[in-house]
Protein backbone atom coordinates (compact mmCIF):
# COMPACT_ATOMS: atom_id res chain seq x y z
CA UNK A 1 0.00 0.00 0.00
CA UNK A 2 1.83 3.06 -1.46
CA UNK A 3 2.06 6.54 0.68
CA UNK A 4 -1.03 7.84 -1.89
CA UNK A 5 -3.65 5.41 -1.23
CA UNK A 6 -5.45 6.08 2.29
CA UNK A 7 -7.95 3.27 1.77
CA UNK A 8 -7.39 0.32 0.28
CA UNK A 9 -9.68 -3.04 -0.10
CA UNK A 10 -8.27 -6.83 -1.30
CA UNK A 11 -10.58 -9.29 -2.48
CA UNK A 12 -13.15 -8.39 0.01
CA UNK A 13 -16.58 -10.75 0.23
CA UNK A 14 -19.57 -9.86 2.03
CA UNK A 15 -22.33 -12.61 2.07
CA UNK A 16 -25.59 -12.42 4.47
CA UNK A 17 -26.96 -15.48 5.65
CA UNK A 18 -27.14 -18.97 4.46
CA UNK A 19 -25.76 -20.23 8.00
CA UNK A 20 -29.28 -22.41 8.49
CA UNK A 21 -26.75 -25.57 9.05
CA UNK A 22 -25.99 -28.01 6.49
CA UNK A 23 -29.58 -29.38 5.97
CA UNK A 24 -30.34 -25.34 4.98
CA UNK A 25 -31.37 -24.76 1.52
CA UNK A 26 -30.63 -21.09 2.01
CA UNK A 27 -27.92 -20.11 0.04
CA UNK A 28 -26.06 -16.61 1.38
CA UNK A 29 -26.63 -13.53 -0.38
CA UNK A 30 -23.33 -12.53 -2.15
CA UNK A 31 -23.68 -8.75 -1.93
CA UNK A 32 -20.29 -8.47 -2.56
CA UNK A 33 -17.81 -11.18 -3.86
CA UNK A 34 -13.89 -10.04 -4.51
CA UNK A 35 -13.86 -6.55 -4.42
CA UNK A 36 -10.47 -5.03 -4.68
CA UNK A 37 -9.59 -0.94 -5.44
CA UNK A 38 -7.55 1.72 -3.97
CA UNK A 39 -8.66 4.93 -2.86
CA UNK A 40 -5.66 7.70 -3.22
CA UNK A 41 -5.55 10.69 -0.51
CA UNK A 42 -7.23 13.91 -1.81
CA UNK A 43 -9.82 12.35 -4.78
CA UNK A 44 -13.41 11.70 -5.16
CA UNK A 45 -13.74 8.05 -6.21
CA UNK A 46 -17.74 7.47 -7.03
CA UNK A 47 -19.20 3.78 -7.05
CA UNK A 48 -22.26 3.33 -9.06
CA UNK A 49 -24.74 0.38 -10.38
CA UNK A 50 -28.01 -0.67 -10.59
CA UNK A 51 -30.06 -0.82 -6.96
CA UNK A 52 -29.01 -3.98 -5.82
CA UNK A 53 -25.32 -4.00 -6.99
CA UNK A 54 -23.75 -4.36 -3.56
CA UNK A 55 -22.25 -0.89 -3.28
CA UNK A 56 -23.90 0.25 -0.84
CA UNK A 57 -22.89 -2.92 1.10
CA UNK A 58 -19.34 -2.34 0.17
CA UNK A 59 -19.28 1.46 1.50
CA UNK A 60 -20.79 0.00 4.90
CA UNK A 61 -17.66 -2.21 4.41
CA UNK A 62 -14.90 0.10 3.74
CA UNK A 63 -16.46 2.27 6.37
CA UNK A 64 -16.41 -0.69 9.20
CA UNK A 65 -20.11 -0.60 9.75
CA UNK A 66 -20.15 -4.20 8.38
CA UNK A 67 -17.16 -7.35 8.80
CA UNK A 68 -16.18 -8.64 5.48
CA UNK A 69 -16.91 -12.04 5.32
CA UNK A 70 -13.49 -12.44 3.54
CA UNK A 71 -10.42 -10.20 2.22
CA UNK A 72 -8.99 -7.16 4.05
CA UNK A 73 -9.69 -3.36 3.87
CA UNK A 74 -6.64 -1.20 4.92
CA UNK A 75 -7.07 2.28 5.57
CA UNK A 76 -3.98 4.74 6.28
CA UNK A 77 -1.81 1.16 5.85
CA UNK A 78 -3.66 0.12 8.89
CA UNK A 79 -5.39 -3.46 8.70
CA UNK A 80 -9.14 -2.28 10.12
CA UNK A 81 -11.02 -5.49 8.62
CA UNK A 82 -11.95 -6.71 12.34
CA UNK A 83 -11.19 -3.84 14.19
CA UNK A 84 -13.16 -3.46 17.75
CA UNK A 85 -13.40 -1.20 20.96
CA UNK A 86 -11.15 1.57 21.44
CA UNK A 87 -9.77 0.94 17.62
CA UNK A 88 -12.97 1.03 16.28
CA UNK A 89 -13.88 3.98 18.07
CA UNK A 90 -10.91 5.89 16.84
CA UNK A 91 -11.29 5.21 13.19
CA UNK A 92 -14.69 6.77 13.64
CA UNK A 93 -13.03 9.91 14.04
CA UNK A 94 -11.26 9.97 10.83
CA UNK A 95 -13.64 7.65 8.79
CA UNK A 96 -17.15 9.49 8.60
CA UNK A 97 -20.81 8.88 6.98
CA UNK A 98 -23.22 11.23 5.25
CA UNK A 99 -26.35 9.03 4.83
CA UNK A 100 -29.11 9.17 2.11
CA UNK A 101 -32.03 10.31 3.80
CA UNK A 102 -31.06 13.65 6.04
CA UNK A 103 -34.10 13.34 7.73
CA UNK A 104 -34.16 9.84 9.30
CA UNK A 105 -30.05 10.55 10.18
CA UNK A 106 -30.57 12.99 12.24
CA UNK A 107 -32.78 12.34 15.96
CA UNK A 108 -36.07 14.65 15.64
CA UNK A 109 -35.84 14.99 19.52
CA UNK A 110 -32.41 16.58 19.20
CA UNK A 111 -31.43 20.36 18.71
CA UNK A 112 -28.75 21.06 15.90
CA UNK A 113 -26.30 21.67 18.35
CA UNK A 114 -26.60 18.69 20.10
CA UNK A 115 -25.89 16.77 16.84
CA UNK A 116 -23.60 18.19 15.64
CA UNK A 117 -21.54 18.95 18.80
CA UNK A 118 -22.33 15.02 19.71
CA UNK A 119 -19.27 13.80 18.07
CA UNK A 120 -17.16 16.08 20.04
CA UNK A 121 -18.32 14.26 23.19
CA UNK A 122 -16.84 11.18 21.96
CA UNK A 123 -13.73 12.12 19.88
CA UNK A 124 -12.55 15.36 22.24
CA UNK A 125 -13.92 14.80 25.50
CA UNK A 126 -11.48 17.25 27.12
CA UNK A 127 -13.57 20.17 24.73
CA UNK A 128 -15.22 22.49 27.41
CA UNK A 129 -18.93 23.02 26.41
CA UNK A 130 -17.79 26.94 25.47
CA UNK A 131 -15.54 25.99 23.50
CA UNK A 132 -17.80 23.05 22.08
CA UNK A 133 -20.67 25.39 21.28
CA UNK A 134 -17.96 27.87 19.03
CA UNK A 135 -16.65 24.58 17.10
CA UNK A 136 -20.54 24.01 16.50
CA UNK A 137 -20.94 27.55 15.31
CA UNK A 138 -17.63 27.48 12.98
CA UNK A 139 -19.23 23.71 11.35
CA UNK A 140 -22.60 25.45 10.85
CA UNK A 141 -20.92 28.64 9.45
CA UNK A 142 -18.39 26.00 7.06
CA UNK A 143 -21.42 24.21 5.81
CA UNK A 144 -23.27 27.33 4.70
CA UNK A 145 -25.41 27.88 7.89
CA UNK A 146 -25.67 30.26 10.43
CA UNK A 147 -24.73 29.84 14.32
CA UNK A 148 -28.43 30.95 15.58
CA UNK A 149 -29.65 27.58 13.71
CA UNK A 150 -28.03 25.53 16.41
CA UNK A 151 -30.37 26.07 18.73
CA UNK A 152 -33.51 24.95 16.23
CA UNK A 153 -34.32 21.08 15.39
CA UNK A 154 -33.98 19.14 12.17
CA UNK A 155 -37.89 19.21 11.25
CA UNK A 156 -37.69 23.66 11.05
CA UNK A 157 -35.18 22.84 7.75
CA UNK A 158 -35.39 21.99 3.91
CA UNK A 159 -34.10 18.83 2.64
CA UNK A 160 -31.33 20.62 1.34
CA UNK A 161 -30.30 22.56 5.06
CA UNK A 162 -30.77 19.13 6.79
CA UNK A 163 -27.99 17.30 4.74
CA UNK A 164 -25.83 20.44 5.60
CA UNK A 165 -26.30 19.96 8.94
CA UNK A 166 -25.18 16.12 8.28
CA UNK A 167 -22.46 17.39 6.96
CA UNK A 168 -21.69 19.49 9.36
CA UNK A 169 -22.14 16.78 11.47
CA UNK A 170 -19.55 14.37 9.79
CA UNK A 171 -16.78 16.94 9.58
CA UNK A 172 -17.23 17.65 13.96
CA UNK A 173 -14.41 15.13 14.37
CA UNK A 174 -12.11 16.47 11.81
CA UNK A 175 -12.10 13.20 9.24
CA UNK A 176 -9.75 12.61 6.37
CA UNK A 177 -12.06 10.52 4.03
CA UNK A 178 -16.03 11.20 3.60
CA UNK A 179 -18.28 8.47 2.84
CA UNK A 180 -21.48 9.67 1.23
CA UNK A 181 -24.19 7.26 0.70
CA UNK A 182 -26.18 8.86 -2.40
CA UNK A 183 -25.70 11.87 -0.35
CA UNK A 184 -28.36 14.15 -2.86
CA UNK A 185 -30.65 11.55 -4.43
CA UNK A 186 -33.34 12.68 -1.58
CA UNK A 187 -33.02 16.10 -3.18
CA UNK A 188 -34.26 19.10 -5.18
CA UNK A 189 -32.28 19.19 -8.16
CA UNK A 190 -31.15 23.04 -7.61
CA UNK A 191 -30.20 21.82 -4.20
CA UNK A 192 -28.39 18.97 -5.15
CA UNK A 193 -25.94 21.58 -6.89
CA UNK A 194 -25.49 22.89 -4.01
CA UNK A 195 -24.54 20.78 -1.97
CA UNK A 196 -22.28 18.59 -4.32
CA UNK A 197 -20.45 22.18 -4.45
CA UNK A 198 -20.05 22.49 -1.29
CA UNK A 199 -18.75 19.23 -1.00
CA UNK A 200 -16.28 19.92 -3.19
CA UNK A 201 -15.18 23.18 -1.77
CA UNK A 202 -14.69 21.56 1.92
CA UNK A 203 -13.17 18.59 0.05
CA UNK A 204 -10.35 21.09 -1.41
CA UNK A 205 -10.46 23.38 1.78
CA UNK A 206 -9.83 20.84 4.29
CA UNK A 207 -7.81 17.63 2.18
CA UNK A 208 -10.73 15.67 2.54
CA UNK A 209 -10.42 12.23 0.58
CA UNK A 210 -14.61 11.23 -1.18
CA UNK A 211 -16.11 8.43 -1.66
CA UNK A 212 -19.52 8.72 -3.17
CA UNK A 213 -22.18 6.04 -4.12
CA UNK A 214 -24.73 7.46 -6.30
CA UNK A 215 -26.92 6.10 -8.89
CA UNK A 216 -27.54 9.79 -11.20
CA UNK A 217 -24.45 9.32 -13.44
CA UNK A 218 -24.60 13.39 -14.41
CA UNK A 219 -23.47 13.74 -10.97
CA UNK A 220 -20.54 11.16 -11.03
CA UNK A 221 -19.55 12.84 -14.48
CA UNK A 222 -18.90 16.30 -12.71
CA UNK A 223 -17.44 15.65 -9.33
CA UNK A 224 -15.65 12.17 -9.80
CA UNK A 225 -12.13 11.93 -10.20
CA UNK A 226 -12.56 8.24 -10.94
CA UNK A 227 -15.22 5.48 -10.87
CA UNK A 228 -16.10 1.83 -10.22
CA UNK A 229 -19.01 0.26 -11.95
CA UNK A 230 -20.12 -2.27 -10.05
CA UNK A 231 -22.60 -5.27 -11.47
CA UNK A 232 -23.73 -7.98 -8.86
CA UNK A 233 -21.52 -7.65 -6.36
CA UNK A 234 -18.45 -7.40 -8.55
CA UNK A 235 -16.49 -3.82 -10.31
CA UNK A 236 -16.84 -4.46 -13.98
CA UNK A 237 -15.06 -1.87 -14.87
CA UNK A 238 -13.12 1.10 -13.21
CA UNK A 239 -11.00 4.39 -14.33
CA UNK A 240 -10.55 8.28 -14.59
CA UNK A 241 -14.47 9.66 -14.93
CA UNK A 242 -13.44 10.92 -18.14
CA UNK A 243 -12.05 7.96 -19.79
CA UNK A 244 -15.50 5.92 -18.52
CA UNK A 245 -17.48 8.40 -19.87
CA UNK A 246 -15.99 8.65 -23.21
CA UNK A 247 -15.19 5.64 -23.89
CA UNK A 248 -16.45 2.68 -22.04
CA UNK A 249 -15.75 -0.52 -22.49
CA UNK A 250 -18.16 -2.78 -20.48
CA UNK A 251 -21.40 -3.56 -21.99
CA UNK A 252 -22.63 -2.63 -18.71
CA UNK A 253 -21.32 0.22 -18.53
CA UNK A 254 -22.28 1.70 -21.54
CA UNK A 255 -26.37 0.82 -21.42
CA UNK A 256 -25.90 2.77 -18.26
CA UNK A 257 -24.91 5.42 -20.30
CA UNK A 258 -27.10 4.95 -23.14
CA UNK A 259 -30.24 4.93 -20.13
CA UNK A 260 -29.16 8.29 -19.79
CA UNK A 261 -32.32 10.46 -21.04
CA UNK A 262 -31.93 12.41 -23.39
CA UNK A 263 -33.93 15.43 -25.36
CA UNK A 264 -35.43 14.43 -28.96
CA UNK A 265 -33.61 14.90 -32.06
CA UNK A 266 -30.58 14.03 -29.97
CA UNK A 267 -30.80 10.39 -29.79
CA UNK A 268 -27.79 8.42 -31.05
CA UNK A 269 -28.75 5.48 -34.09
CA UNK A 270 -27.01 3.04 -31.49
CA UNK A 271 -28.39 2.73 -27.65
CA UNK A 272 -27.38 -0.58 -26.14
CA UNK A 273 -30.09 -1.71 -23.73
CA UNK A 274 -30.18 -3.66 -20.84
CA UNK A 275 -31.84 -7.31 -21.30
CA UNK A 276 -34.21 -8.88 -18.64
CA UNK A 277 -33.61 -8.23 -14.95
CA UNK A 278 -30.66 -8.10 -11.93
CA UNK A 279 -29.87 -12.17 -11.52
CA UNK A 280 -30.80 -13.11 -7.63
CA UNK A 281 -27.27 -12.43 -5.46
CA UNK A 282 -28.05 -15.69 -3.95
CA UNK A 283 -27.58 -17.56 -7.05
CA UNK A 284 -25.55 -15.41 -9.16
CA UNK A 285 -24.69 -16.90 -13.41
CA UNK A 286 -21.87 -19.24 -13.51
CA UNK A 287 -18.77 -17.48 -15.66
CA UNK A 288 -19.34 -13.52 -16.39
CA UNK A 289 -21.81 -12.70 -14.50
CA UNK A 290 -23.44 -10.21 -16.74
CA UNK A 291 -23.64 -12.71 -19.66
CA UNK A 292 -27.68 -13.74 -18.87
CA UNK A 293 -28.16 -9.67 -19.87
CA UNK A 294 -25.33 -9.06 -22.44
CA UNK A 295 -25.89 -8.77 -26.06
CA UNK A 296 -22.52 -9.73 -26.58
CA UNK A 297 -22.49 -13.14 -24.91
CA UNK A 298 -20.37 -15.95 -26.29
CA UNK A 299 -19.69 -19.26 -24.52
CA UNK A 300 -16.52 -18.12 -23.33
CA UNK A 301 -18.81 -16.18 -20.92
CA UNK A 302 -21.10 -18.67 -19.35
CA UNK A 303 -17.76 -20.75 -18.46
CA UNK A 304 -15.37 -18.35 -17.31
CA UNK A 305 -15.12 -15.23 -15.15
CA UNK A 306 -13.40 -12.80 -16.85
CA UNK A 307 -10.76 -10.81 -14.18
CA UNK A 308 -10.61 -6.91 -13.87
CA UNK A 309 -7.35 -6.10 -16.00
CA UNK A 310 -6.19 -2.77 -17.52
CA UNK A 311 -3.29 -0.41 -16.50
CA UNK A 312 -5.16 2.80 -15.67
CA UNK A 313 -8.78 1.91 -16.93
CA UNK A 314 -9.79 -1.73 -16.04
CA UNK A 315 -12.24 -3.88 -17.43
CA UNK A 316 -13.66 -7.29 -16.80
CA UNK A 317 -14.95 -8.21 -19.88
CA UNK A 318 -13.57 -11.13 -22.53
CA UNK A 319 -14.11 -8.97 -25.46
CA UNK A 320 -13.81 -5.51 -24.35
CA UNK A 321 -12.00 -4.34 -27.19
CA UNK A 322 -14.72 -5.36 -30.15
CA UNK A 323 -17.26 -4.12 -27.89
CA UNK A 324 -15.82 -0.67 -27.19
CA UNK A 325 -14.90 -0.10 -31.02
CA UNK A 326 -18.61 -0.74 -31.74
CA UNK A 327 -19.83 1.67 -29.27
CA UNK A 328 -21.20 5.01 -30.27
CA UNK A 329 -21.62 7.45 -26.95
CA UNK A 330 -24.43 9.70 -26.48
CA UNK A 331 -24.07 12.98 -28.43
CA UNK A 332 -24.29 16.31 -26.98
CA UNK A 333 -27.59 17.24 -25.53
CA UNK A 334 -29.14 20.60 -25.92
CA UNK A 335 -29.63 22.03 -22.26
CA UNK A 336 -32.69 24.78 -21.36
CA UNK A 337 -30.71 27.57 -19.09
CA UNK A 338 -31.55 25.84 -15.52
CA UNK A 339 -30.32 22.70 -16.83
CA UNK A 340 -27.06 24.50 -17.99
CA UNK A 341 -26.84 26.43 -15.04
CA UNK A 342 -26.81 23.14 -12.85
CA UNK A 343 -23.88 21.31 -14.87
CA UNK A 344 -21.86 24.37 -14.86
CA UNK A 345 -21.93 24.22 -10.99
CA UNK A 346 -20.71 20.36 -11.41
CA UNK A 347 -17.95 21.39 -13.86
CA UNK A 348 -17.07 24.42 -11.79
CA UNK A 349 -17.22 21.55 -8.35
CA UNK A 350 -14.96 19.22 -10.27
CA UNK A 351 -12.19 21.68 -11.39
CA UNK A 352 -12.32 22.96 -7.63
CA UNK A 353 -13.87 26.68 -8.70
CA UNK A 354 -15.50 28.74 -5.93
CA UNK A 355 -18.56 28.99 -7.87
CA UNK A 356 -22.21 28.92 -5.51
CA UNK A 357 -25.38 28.64 -5.95
CA UNK A 358 -27.53 32.06 -5.85
CA UNK A 359 -29.74 30.78 -3.40
CA UNK A 360 -28.96 31.50 0.51
CA UNK A 361 -28.47 28.04 1.70
CA UNK A 362 -30.12 29.74 4.76
CA UNK A 363 -32.82 29.81 3.44
CA UNK A 364 -33.21 27.41 0.79
CA UNK A 365 -36.30 25.18 0.13
CA UNK A 366 -37.11 22.18 -1.62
Amino acid sequence: MSDDVILEAVDVVKHFGGSGGWLSKKRPVQAVDGVSLQIRRGETFAIVGESGCGKSTLARVLMRLLEPTDGSVRFDGKDISHAQGTDLTALRGDMQFIFQDPFSSLNPRMSVGKLVGEPLEVHAPEMGAQDRRARVATLLQQVGLRPEHADRYPHEFSGGQRQRIGIARALAAEPKLLIGDEPVSALDVSVQAQVINLLADLRGALGLTLVVIAHDLGVIRHMSDRVAVMYLGRIVEMGRAEEVFAAPRHPYTQALLAAIPVMDGARPQTRPSLLGELPSPSDPPTGCRFHTRCPHKQDLCVAQSPALAGEGHQTACHYWEEIAGAFEPPAPVPKSPAAEARFALYRAAAAGGAVHHKTDPATEED
